[in-house]
């Protein structure tokens, strides 16, 4: 089995997923980042609920942002440490693309990135980008947690609450071609940029 947790913003989400990247479970739901703790409770309680146990566990995959700061490190964290004790592959996804994945027919998709600003990953565009709110799509439905649907006024919005399915089934594509995954020392988050007052140092974790 797969676990996946994508976490880049308040609309989290866990999957279980068969080798072969079928869903066989998923939670996603809306949350502050202090709720950041809920992560491993409702995993393991989706992979019981599916029938899984760790001893059942094939791979970790985690969604790798641009998106919430304290999101993507909490998701890597957990990430890592699942993947390093179980010794099993760990696969990073970049989280938009999944986000995207999970819902075909939104235009794009976009995580906050400061009081005014988005990350942005259009639907036929190779990376995502920095714009302003006003900048937004305004035509189109975009795949958006709620919190920032609400302050950029994105109306008939798209929540990303069932895109760790897709980072699972990413996963799963990725290990048929590298069968090893990513490197565990290595693997971090894509922020695009860094939060205020952040030095580069503590994202990179030294």
């Amino acid at each position: 089995m797969i676990l996946a947790i994508e976490a880049a913003s308040t609309d989290p989400s866990v999957a279980v997923a068969a080798p072969d990247g079928a869903l066989l479970g998923l939670d996603g739901w809306s949350s502050t980042p202090r709720q950041a703790h809920e992560l491993l409770p409702r995993l393991m309680a989706l992979l019981v609920g599916c029938g899984g146990s760790v001893t059942r566990i094939t791979a970790i995959a985690v969604g790798t942002g641009p998106g919430s700061f304290t999101g993507l490190r909490v998701a890597m964290s957990l990430a890592k440490g699942l993947a390093f004790a179980l010794g099993v592959p760990i696969v990073g996804v970049p989280s938009l693309e999944a986000w995207l994945a999970a819902e075909p027919a939104a235009v794009g998709a976009a995580s906050r990135a400061g009081a005014r600003e988005a990350y942005l990953l259009a639907r036929d565009a190779a990376e995502p980008r920095i714009v302003d709110r006003e900048d937004l799509p305004r035509h189109g439905r975009l795949v958006a947690p709620v919190e920032l649907a609400a302050a950029f006024e994105l109306e008939d919005s798209l929540s990303p609450v069932r895109a760790a399915g897709s980072v699972a089934a990413a996963a799963a594509r990725r290990l048929r071609a590298k069968p090893g995954g990513d490197d565990l020392e290595r693997l971090e988050p894509g922020y695009l940029r860094l939060p205020r007052g952040v030095p580069p140092a503590l994202a990179e974790g030294r």
